[in-house]
């Protein structure tokens, strides 16, 4: 082995790197800026929990109680209600994460010196939350006894929480990472010139480049999705056609990612790359193992042009939530008004390109 012609190749890479910016830029810059906001982003600590309040005492010792909980460092209190059936809608909705339920006889048994009953009521489609959340009321509530009845996800198995999150993370993997390399790989070996001198447009190229990943991309939703459900024992509560139709309007914005990198890329080399950059901040800011509110205000806001966030709640609420269409429209126009703009830009610059 010749050292002189490793240092050679070592420096020719050296100045390959330097030529291209767009190369020096991810090899550089990306991983600061993933350490920046991965840094501040990533926290196990569970803060501002959505907290409602169903009161039907309203005595000066239920007060006191709700008391503790708001001046705590754990607890929003975010909306009161009045009925069992605002409850039900809250925890539906992901408005609160939390209700705490005071019955009428709160003040009554307390004075008497009986054990006095309170309810919290959990929503546990996020499991390592939940478990969280119980272990504040019990610090801010010391001496209680706790009988627990947990929503979505009664036995507060992790798995429940875990497996919708992979599937998202597998259609984001099959249709953006594997779109933008089949592109790039036609243009690095020659063949994609010798498709635009023929008859072929560009619409029909782009098309022809899509629907096969958008095939592949609802086989897979098919296949994890049976998996889950047979093998796990993940409950898939809602509707099966409710899913595949909102996984469609995914796949718009995943789809047009990838067209986008391809666009940018030169090389299979560098599609990869970005595909990475792109795909690492979508799967840690979307909330799939870090809570949303937990982030900086500054990071939440980062997380609202992240396709996979609307998804994301959308799987989660079809699968332990039995949500439908009814409760998950804003995740659904959010994601549909994504795509669009997504795909409407990288055909736009895909068509330039090849012209």
């Amino acid at each position: 082995m010749s050292w002189r012609r490793v240092r050679h190749l070592v420096r020719k890479e050296f100045l390959q790197l330097w030529r291209d910016p767009r190369l020096l830029f991810i090899v550089l810059v990306a991983p600061i800026f993933q350490l920046i906001v991965f840094g501040y982003a990533v926290t196990t600590d569970v803060r501002h929990i959505r907290m409602a309040l169903y009161d039907e005492d309203n005595s000066s010792q239920s007060r006191d109680l709700v008391g503790r909980f708001v001046n705590s460092r754990y607890f929003d209190l975010r909306q009161v209600v009045t009925s069992p059936q605002q409850v039900d809608l809250l925890l539906d909705s992901g408005a609160a994460q939390m209700v705490l339920h005071i019955p009428p006889a709160f003040a009554r048994d307390l004075a008497s010196g009986h054990p006095a009953q309170v309810q919290v009521i959990f929503d546990a489609s996020d499991s390592m939350t939940a478990g969280i959340m119980s272990g504040y009321v019990v610090t801010v509530v010391p001496g209680i006894e706790e009988r627990l009845r947990v929503w979505y996800n009664p036995d507060l198995r992790s798995v429940n929480y875990m497996v919708p999150g992979v599937l998202c993370s597998l259609m984001l993997v099959v249709t953006m990472i594997l779109t933008s390399l089949a592109i790039v790989k036609e243009r690095e070996i020659g063949t994609l010139e010798q498709l635009v001198v023929t008859p072929i447009t560009p619409r029909e190229l782009m098309l022809g480049k899509a629907i096969p990943f958008v095939l592949l991309g609802f086989a897979d939703l098919l296949l994890v999705t049976t998996v889950a459900v047979l093998w796990f024992g993940v409950p898939l509560m809602g509707s099966v056609l409710l899913l595949l139709v909102l996984t469609a309007v995914f796949l718009l914005a995943s789809l047009g990612t990838g067209l986008l990198i391809s666009t940018i890329s030169r090389t299979q080399q560098q599609a990869m790359m970005v595909s990475f950059f792109v795909m690492l901040p979508s799967l840690l800011l979307s909330g799939f193992m870090f809570p949303i509110e937990n982030m900086p205000r500054v990071i939440q806001v980062i997380t609202y042009i992240i396709p996979l966030r609307y998804y994301l709640t959308i799987i989660r609420g079809i699968f332990l939530k039995g949500d439908g269409l009814g409760v998950l429209w804003p995740h659904a126009v959010a994601l549909l008004a994504l795509g669009v703009a997504i795909m409407a830009a990288s055909a736009a610059r895909f068509t330039k390109r090849l012209e």
